[in-house]
Protein backbone atom coordinates (compact mmCIF):
# COMPACT_ATOMS: atom_id res chain seq x y z
CA UNK A 1 0.00 0.00 0.00
CA UNK A 2 1.35 3.41 -0.84
CA UNK A 3 0.39 6.88 0.23
CA UNK A 4 -0.60 9.58 -2.17
CA UNK A 5 2.10 11.89 -3.48
CA UNK A 6 -0.43 14.76 -3.42
CA UNK A 7 -0.34 16.52 -0.03
CA UNK A 8 -3.98 17.51 -0.46
CA UNK A 9 -4.93 13.84 -0.52
CA UNK A 10 -3.24 12.99 2.78
CA UNK A 11 -6.36 13.18 5.03
CA UNK A 12 -7.98 10.25 3.25
CA UNK A 13 -7.35 7.42 0.86
CA UNK A 14 -7.83 7.89 -2.86
CA UNK A 15 -11.30 7.38 -4.30
CA UNK A 16 -9.92 4.79 -6.74
CA UNK A 17 -8.74 2.69 -3.78
CA UNK A 18 -12.20 2.82 -2.20
CA UNK A 19 -13.79 1.88 -5.54
CA UNK A 20 -11.62 -1.26 -5.61
CA UNK A 21 -12.93 -2.59 -2.27
CA UNK A 22 -14.69 -5.93 -2.74
CA UNK A 23 -14.11 -7.70 0.61
CA UNK A 24 -13.79 -7.12 4.36
CA UNK A 25 -10.02 -7.51 4.02
CA UNK A 26 -9.89 -4.75 1.41
CA UNK A 27 -11.93 -2.47 3.66
CA UNK A 28 -9.80 -3.23 6.75
CA UNK A 29 -6.63 -2.45 4.79
CA UNK A 30 -7.86 1.06 3.97
CA UNK A 31 -9.19 1.64 7.49
CA UNK A 32 -5.75 0.78 8.89
CA UNK A 33 -4.20 3.32 6.54
CA UNK A 34 -6.70 5.95 7.70
CA UNK A 35 -5.96 5.12 11.34
CA UNK A 36 -2.22 5.52 10.73
CA UNK A 37 -2.77 8.89 9.06
CA UNK A 38 -4.95 10.08 11.96
CA UNK A 39 -1.95 9.57 14.29
CA UNK A 40 -4.20 9.07 17.32
CA UNK A 41 -4.73 6.28 19.82
CA UNK A 42 -7.94 4.25 19.85
CA UNK A 43 -8.84 5.89 23.16
CA UNK A 44 -8.46 9.35 21.63
CA UNK A 45 -10.71 8.36 18.71
CA UNK A 46 -13.28 7.04 21.18
CA UNK A 47 -13.21 10.32 23.10
CA UNK A 48 -13.59 12.35 19.90
CA UNK A 49 -16.64 10.31 18.89
CA UNK A 50 -18.17 10.64 22.35
CA UNK A 51 -17.70 14.42 22.29
CA UNK A 52 -19.36 14.57 18.86
CA UNK A 53 -22.37 12.57 20.08
CA UNK A 54 -24.26 10.03 18.02
CA UNK A 55 -22.92 6.52 17.47
CA UNK A 56 -20.77 5.11 20.27
CA UNK A 57 -17.25 4.20 19.14
CA UNK A 58 -15.89 1.41 21.34
CA UNK A 59 -12.17 0.67 21.24
CA UNK A 60 -12.83 -3.07 21.09
CA UNK A 61 -14.91 -2.57 17.97
CA UNK A 62 -12.19 -0.44 16.37
CA UNK A 63 -9.57 -3.08 17.11
CA UNK A 64 -11.68 -5.84 15.54
CA UNK A 65 -12.42 -3.62 12.54
CA UNK A 66 -8.75 -2.73 11.94
CA UNK A 67 -7.69 -6.37 12.30
CA UNK A 68 -10.26 -7.45 9.72
CA UNK A 69 -11.98 -9.83 12.13
CA UNK A 70 -15.40 -8.36 11.44
CA UNK A 71 -17.21 -5.71 9.45
CA UNK A 72 -18.73 -3.14 11.83
CA UNK A 73 -22.09 -1.50 11.44
CA UNK A 74 -21.96 1.23 8.84
CA UNK A 75 -22.68 3.88 11.49
CA UNK A 76 -19.74 2.68 13.57
CA UNK A 77 -17.38 2.90 10.61
CA UNK A 78 -18.59 6.43 9.84
CA UNK A 79 -18.10 7.46 13.48
CA UNK A 80 -14.54 6.08 13.28
CA UNK A 81 -13.83 7.99 10.06
CA UNK A 82 -15.23 11.23 11.46
CA UNK A 83 -13.04 10.79 14.53
CA UNK A 84 -10.11 10.43 12.11
CA UNK A 85 -11.17 13.80 10.61
CA UNK A 86 -12.14 12.40 7.20
CA UNK A 87 -14.08 15.13 5.32
CA UNK A 88 -17.84 14.64 5.13
CA UNK A 89 -17.88 14.82 1.32
CA UNK A 90 -15.68 11.69 1.17
CA UNK A 91 -17.90 9.56 3.41
CA UNK A 92 -20.32 8.44 0.64
CA UNK A 93 -17.41 6.68 -1.10
CA UNK A 94 -16.67 4.85 2.16
CA UNK A 95 -20.33 3.90 2.51
CA UNK A 96 -20.37 2.34 -0.95
CA UNK A 97 -17.15 0.45 -0.17
CA UNK A 98 -18.73 -0.82 3.06
CA UNK A 99 -21.83 -2.01 1.18
CA UNK A 100 -19.77 -4.00 -1.32
CA UNK A 101 -17.73 -5.61 1.47
CA UNK A 102 -20.91 -6.45 3.42
CA UNK A 103 -22.59 -7.99 0.39
CA UNK A 104 -19.49 -10.09 -0.28
CA UNK A 105 -19.46 -11.25 3.33
CA UNK A 106 -23.14 -12.22 3.31
CA UNK A 107 -22.78 -14.09 0.03
CA UNK A 108 -20.04 -16.32 1.47
CA UNK A 109 -21.32 -16.75 5.06
CA UNK A 110 -22.95 -20.12 5.97
CA UNK A 111 -26.72 -19.78 5.98
CA UNK A 112 -26.99 -21.51 9.36
CA UNK A 113 -24.63 -19.09 11.14
CA UNK A 114 -26.38 -15.96 12.41
CA UNK A 115 -24.28 -12.83 12.21
CA UNK A 116 -23.62 -10.94 15.41
CA UNK A 117 -23.45 -7.20 14.76
CA UNK A 118 -21.98 -6.25 18.13
CA UNK A 119 -19.41 -8.09 20.29
CA UNK A 120 -20.50 -9.15 23.76
CA UNK A 121 -18.26 -6.51 25.28
CA UNK A 122 -20.41 -3.80 23.69
CA UNK A 123 -23.76 -5.13 24.91
CA UNK A 124 -23.14 -3.89 28.43
CA UNK A 125 -21.41 -0.55 29.05
CA UNK A 126 -18.15 -0.47 30.95
CA UNK A 127 -15.80 -3.38 31.46
CA UNK A 128 -12.39 -4.15 32.91
CA UNK A 129 -10.64 -1.68 30.64
CA UNK A 130 -12.91 1.14 31.80
CA UNK A 131 -12.90 0.27 35.51
CA UNK A 132 -9.13 -0.04 35.97
CA UNK A 133 -7.91 3.02 34.09
CA UNK A 134 -7.63 6.52 35.53
CA UNK A 135 -9.48 9.12 33.48
CA UNK A 136 -7.52 10.34 30.49
CA UNK A 137 -4.88 7.60 30.68
CA UNK A 138 -4.09 5.38 27.70
CA UNK A 139 -5.28 1.80 28.26
CA UNK A 140 -4.77 0.09 24.92
CA UNK A 141 -3.93 -3.23 26.63
CA UNK A 142 -7.61 -4.00 27.21
CA UNK A 143 -8.69 -3.31 23.67
CA UNK A 144 -7.52 -5.90 21.21
CA UNK A 145 -7.25 -9.25 22.93
CA UNK A 146 -10.65 -10.63 23.97
CA UNK A 147 -10.95 -12.66 27.19
CA UNK A 148 -9.53 -16.16 27.03
CA UNK A 149 -7.14 -15.50 24.13
CA UNK A 150 -4.01 -14.47 26.03
CA UNK A 151 -2.51 -17.93 26.12
CA UNK A 152 0.70 -16.90 24.38
CA UNK A 153 2.73 -15.89 27.43
CA UNK A 154 2.32 -19.25 29.17
CA UNK A 155 3.09 -21.07 25.93
CA UNK A 156 6.22 -19.03 25.37
CA UNK A 157 7.69 -19.93 28.75
CA UNK A 158 7.78 -23.56 27.63
CA UNK A 159 7.86 -22.95 23.90
CA UNK A 160 11.52 -23.83 23.39
CA UNK A 161 11.26 -27.17 25.20
CA UNK A 162 8.00 -28.02 23.49
CA UNK A 163 9.58 -27.16 20.17
CA UNK A 164 12.62 -29.34 20.88
CA UNK A 165 10.42 -32.25 21.92
CA UNK A 166 8.24 -31.86 18.86
CA UNK A 167 11.30 -31.67 16.62
CA UNK A 168 12.78 -34.79 18.19
CA UNK A 169 9.55 -36.68 17.63
CA UNK A 170 9.31 -35.35 14.12
CA UNK A 171 12.85 -36.40 13.26
CA UNK A 172 12.21 -39.85 14.68
CA UNK A 173 9.11 -40.14 12.54
CA UNK A 174 11.02 -38.99 9.51
CA UNK A 175 13.65 -41.64 10.19
CA UNK A 176 10.97 -44.29 10.18
CA UNK A 177 9.54 -42.87 6.96
CA UNK A 178 12.99 -43.01 5.39
CA UNK A 179 13.34 -46.69 6.32
CA UNK A 180 10.15 -47.64 4.54
CA UNK A 181 10.75 -45.18 1.67
CA UNK A 182 7.49 -43.25 2.04
CA UNK A 183 6.21 -40.24 3.90
CA UNK A 184 6.39 -36.45 3.69
CA UNK A 185 9.58 -34.55 2.87
CA UNK A 186 11.46 -33.22 5.90
CA UNK A 187 10.41 -29.71 6.96
CA UNK A 188 12.83 -26.83 7.07
CA UNK A 189 13.69 -26.48 10.77
CA UNK A 190 15.10 -23.14 11.89
CA UNK A 191 16.16 -21.89 15.32
CA UNK A 192 15.85 -18.13 15.73
CA UNK A 193 15.56 -15.63 18.55
CA UNK A 194 13.37 -12.57 18.43
CA UNK A 195 11.26 -10.04 20.23
CA UNK A 196 7.64 -8.87 20.34
CA UNK A 197 5.85 -5.66 21.22
CA UNK A 198 2.27 -4.90 22.09
CA UNK A 199 -0.29 -2.08 22.42
CA UNK A 200 1.26 1.34 21.92
CA UNK A 201 4.58 -0.24 20.94
CA UNK A 202 6.84 -0.14 17.93
CA UNK A 203 10.22 -1.23 16.60
CA UNK A 204 12.67 0.82 14.58
CA UNK A 205 15.86 -0.03 12.70
CA UNK A 206 18.01 1.23 9.84
CA UNK A 207 18.93 -0.81 6.75
CA UNK A 208 21.42 -0.23 3.95
CA UNK A 209 20.42 -0.32 0.28
CA UNK A 210 21.82 0.61 -3.13
CA UNK A 211 20.94 4.18 -4.13
CA UNK A 212 20.32 2.94 -7.69
CA UNK A 213 17.41 0.74 -6.55
CA UNK A 214 14.04 0.92 -8.24
CA UNK A 215 12.23 -1.01 -5.53
CA UNK A 216 12.77 -2.52 -2.07
CA UNK A 217 11.10 -5.51 -0.42
CA UNK A 218 11.04 -5.96 3.35
CA UNK A 219 10.62 -9.58 4.47
CA UNK A 220 9.79 -10.42 8.10
CA UNK A 221 10.20 -13.82 9.71
CA UNK A 222 7.42 -14.29 12.28
CA UNK A 223 5.77 -16.87 14.49
CA UNK A 224 2.44 -17.35 12.71
CA UNK A 225 0.89 -18.98 15.78
CA UNK A 226 -0.06 -15.51 17.03
CA UNK A 227 -3.03 -14.53 14.91
CA UNK A 228 -4.12 -11.22 13.41
CA UNK A 229 -0.82 -9.35 13.81
CA UNK A 230 -1.24 -5.95 12.16
CA UNK A 231 1.21 -3.05 12.10
CA UNK A 232 1.95 -0.09 9.91
CA UNK A 233 5.32 0.32 8.18
CA UNK A 234 6.88 3.75 7.85
CA UNK A 235 10.01 4.67 5.88
CA UNK A 236 11.79 7.71 7.31
CA UNK A 237 8.50 8.77 8.91
CA UNK A 238 6.29 8.33 5.82
CA UNK A 239 3.59 5.64 5.77
CA UNK A 240 4.74 2.99 3.30
CA UNK A 241 2.85 -0.28 3.89
CA UNK A 242 0.84 -2.39 6.33
CA UNK A 243 1.70 -5.83 7.70
CA UNK A 244 -1.56 -7.62 6.94
CA UNK A 245 -3.06 -9.96 9.58
CA UNK A 246 -2.80 -13.74 9.24
CA UNK A 247 -5.53 -15.97 10.62
CA UNK A 248 -4.83 -18.22 13.55
CA UNK A 249 -2.89 -21.40 12.84
CA UNK A 250 -0.20 -23.60 14.37
CA UNK A 251 2.99 -22.10 15.74
CA UNK A 252 5.65 -22.07 13.06
CA UNK A 253 7.66 -19.80 10.80
CA UNK A 254 6.25 -17.72 7.99
CA UNK A 255 7.94 -15.07 5.89
CA UNK A 256 5.74 -12.07 5.20
CA UNK A 257 6.67 -9.46 2.58
CA UNK A 258 5.77 -5.83 2.00
CA UNK A 259 6.86 -3.81 -1.04
CA UNK A 260 8.11 -0.34 -0.17
CA UNK A 261 7.20 2.44 -2.63
CA UNK A 262 10.13 3.30 -4.86
CA UNK A 263 9.38 7.00 -4.31
CA UNK A 264 10.59 6.49 -0.72
CA UNK A 265 13.68 4.42 -1.58
CA UNK A 266 15.05 5.76 -4.88
CA UNK A 267 18.37 7.55 -4.43
CA UNK A 268 18.63 6.51 -0.76
CA UNK A 269 21.55 4.56 0.68
CA UNK A 270 19.82 3.83 3.98
CA UNK A 271 16.25 3.65 5.24
CA UNK A 272 14.86 3.96 8.76
CA UNK A 273 12.01 1.47 9.12
CA UNK A 274 9.39 1.87 11.86
CA UNK A 275 6.78 -0.81 12.60
CA UNK A 276 3.89 0.47 14.75
CA UNK A 277 1.42 -1.85 16.48
CA UNK A 278 -2.20 -1.72 15.34
CA UNK A 279 -3.81 -4.92 16.64
CA UNK A 280 -3.22 -8.61 17.38
CA UNK A 281 -4.58 -11.53 19.36
CA UNK A 282 -1.47 -11.19 21.55
CA UNK A 283 1.38 -9.05 20.23
CA UNK A 284 3.49 -8.37 17.11
CA UNK A 285 6.57 -10.58 16.87
CA UNK A 286 9.71 -10.25 14.75
CA UNK A 287 12.73 -12.54 14.47
CA UNK A 288 14.60 -11.50 11.33
CA UNK A 289 14.16 -8.93 8.59
CA UNK A 290 15.56 -9.55 5.10
CA UNK A 291 15.87 -6.64 2.72
CA UNK A 292 15.84 -7.21 -1.04
CA UNK A 293 16.34 -4.57 -3.71
CA UNK A 294 15.70 -4.32 -7.41
CA UNK A 295 18.73 -2.99 -9.31
CA UNK A 296 19.13 -3.13 -13.09
CA UNK A 297 15.88 -5.05 -13.35
CA UNK A 298 16.87 -7.91 -11.02
CA UNK A 299 16.27 -8.60 -7.32
CA UNK A 300 19.17 -9.16 -4.94
CA UNK A 301 19.83 -9.28 -1.21
CA UNK A 302 20.62 -5.91 0.37
CA UNK A 303 20.68 -6.33 4.16
CA UNK A 304 19.62 -8.55 7.08
CA UNK A 305 18.51 -7.43 10.54
CA UNK A 306 18.72 -10.31 13.00
CA UNK A 307 16.50 -9.37 15.94
CA UNK A 308 16.74 -10.94 19.39
CA UNK A 309 18.71 -11.16 22.64
CA UNK A 310 21.30 -13.46 21.02
CA UNK A 311 22.04 -10.98 18.24
CA UNK A 312 22.72 -7.74 20.05
CA UNK A 313 25.56 -6.99 17.63
CA UNK A 314 23.16 -7.04 14.66
CA UNK A 315 20.66 -4.90 16.58
CA UNK A 316 23.36 -2.37 17.44
CA UNK A 317 24.68 -2.25 13.87
CA UNK A 318 21.16 -1.47 12.63
CA UNK A 319 20.27 0.95 15.46
CA UNK A 320 17.41 -1.32 16.52
CA UNK A 321 15.00 0.06 19.12
CA UNK A 322 11.80 -1.41 20.56
CA UNK A 323 9.10 0.07 22.80
CA UNK A 324 6.46 -1.74 24.88
CA UNK A 325 8.31 -5.04 24.50
CA UNK A 326 6.16 -7.97 25.62
CA UNK A 327 8.51 -10.91 24.98
CA UNK A 328 12.00 -11.96 23.92
CA UNK A 329 13.40 -15.45 23.47
CA UNK A 330 14.16 -18.31 21.08
CA UNK A 331 12.00 -20.76 19.11
CA UNK A 332 12.75 -23.87 17.05
CA UNK A 333 10.13 -24.20 14.31
CA UNK A 334 9.60 -25.57 10.87
CA UNK A 335 8.36 -23.40 8.05
CA UNK A 336 4.60 -23.72 7.58
CA UNK A 337 3.26 -24.56 4.13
Amino acid sequence: MTTSDDPAASPAVRRSELDSVTSSQDLAKLLVEQYARADASLRELELRANRAGGTRLARATCADMLAGRRIPKKAVMLAFLRACHVPEDQLPDWERAWERAKIAQLSTAPASTPERDEPLSERSPGGPEDDDAPAGQETEQAVVAPPGRRRGFAWRRTGVWAGLAAAAGLLTALGLFALIGTGPPPPRLVTDDGRAFTWGGSSRFTVTIDAANTGVRLIRRLDAGVAMQTATVAVDGALAAVWQPLHEGPHGWRDQTVLLPHTLTLGRRSLTITNTFVSSELDFNEFSYFVEQRVDGGWSHADTVDVGPNHLDSEAAHHYRITHQSWSGTHLFGYLK
